[in-house]
């Protein structure tokens, strides 16, 4: 794997991640990180090579006020709605860290050096909105390095695939179950062959697809615990592995069958899974825990900024610790559901609450961005 780093001062475990083939992303973004110059810092120092953003961070950031001032006023002199200033906003800051990333892109032939924006959440169950949205923000960022994240609800399916098939590479955000993620990679394939269809050309075309982790760990240990038996305790913190192991099998054979080999001749990428929500919840468990026990070759790993600092200082990357674990991986869920915990609802519980995660972070945003465009005279509707 080619990375734009430092090597004097690399972290030893985040080089070591790199050297098994893992992509190295923050899972955060702000103004601030990116005016002081410490996203460039961790690009050189710990390896990171891609950023994704979600409502919530943007939340985070931008609801801070930090580095925003003077944007939001010319805002509010321009008489802008809200939802015009965020997407504003939150497109000047993917912009900015695009053209951070811009040298690692570079380097990698465009495997890399990746931003991520997400659609509208409001829009998550309308796939023609979406479409429109992603498009739209392709436009506004205006650099070759963005991702556009759409997340993988019913009416995100056939959104991703006229994204991908208008040549727009996708992050394709909040997917839990097996079941789903097979229907993503169906998607993503099914628009690349709608891009082969048109003539363009796929090797420019780039996805990944973001697993989520730890959010099945937190709430099927809950329903262990008030199992509560010896047994059951005995499964806690096993899920969440066993789960994203067997998205990477599903990852192995799908682009290891006969539909992907053509597209591979016509010089296609793979959609890399990423593991997503992988900042440890439990305080029980080891923090690097799902860095540590999911490196495979041709996967991301997007991190909180104290997960990737925990990994440089204490991560112990020993090889690859997904393939060949398929099988205890498989007996894990199998015993999970034996405790009476039904896989099917976990996963589909998991998916309504984050898309309602996302929708409250940006209703935040939105009425954040309303108080100071009031504070500065204009009424922002």
């Amino acid at each position: 794997m080619i990375t734009v780093t430092d090597t004097n001062t690399a972290a030893e475990p985040l080089a070591a991640l790199s050297a098994e083939g893992v992509s190295v992303w923050l899972d955060d973004l702000s103004r601030s990180r990116i005016a002081s110059g410490g996203l460039a810092e961790l690009v050189r120092t710990r390896h990171v090579v891609g950023v994704t953003t979600n409502p919530s961070i943007f939340q985070a950031a931008i609801g801070s006020g930090e580095g925003y001032e003077e944007q939001l006023a010319d805002l509010a002199a321009r008489g802008v709605t809200v939802d015009e200033a965020v997407r504003m906003m939150t497109t000047a800051d993917v912009r900015a860290a695009a053209d951070v990333l811009r040298p690692v892109y570079d380097a990698t032939g465009g495997r890399d050096g990746r931003v991520s924006i997400e659609v509208d959440p409001r829009l998550a169950h309308d796939t023609r909105a979406t479409v429109a949205e992603a498009k739209q923000l392709f436009w506004l960022v205006d650099r070759p390095n963005v991702m556009i994240k759409i997340p993988a609800t019913r009416a995100g399916l056939p959104a991703i695939t006229e994204v991908i098939g208008l040549g727009i590479s996708v992050n394709v955000t909040l997917i839990f179950s097996l079941e789903r993620y097979r229907e993503v990679m169906d998607a993503y394939l099914a628009g690349l062959e709608k891009a082969q269809a048109k003539g363009l050309d796929l090797a420019t075309v780039h996805s990944v697809a973001s697993f989520f982790v730890s959010r099945v760990d937190s709430e099927i240990d809950k329903r262990l615990d008030k199992v509560g038996t010896d047994e059951a305790l005995a499964l806690k913190g096993r899920a969440a592995l066993a789960n994203a192991r067997l998205a990477y099998q599903a990852y192995e054979e799908v682009f290891g069958g006969g539909r992907w080999t053509a597209l591979g001749g016509a010089r296609a990428n793979k959609q890399r899974p990423l593991w997503a929500s992988t900042g440890v919840k439990d305080p029980a468990y080891k923090d690097t825990l799902y860095v540590d026990e999911l490196v495979a070759p041709g996967t991301v790993n997007t991190m909180p900024e104290s997960t990737l600092n925990a990994t440089a200082d204490h991560g112990e990357i020993r090889g690859d610790t997904v393939s060949g674990g398929y099988s205890q991986a498989r007996a894990d869920l199998e015993a999970v559901e034996k405790q009476g915990i039904s896989y099917d609802e976990v996963v589909g519980q998991l998916e309504d609450e984050g898309v309602a995660k996302f929708e409250a972070s940006w209703g935040e945003l939105l009425n954040a961005v309303r108080v100071s465009l009031d504070d500065k005279g204009v009424d922002g509707e």
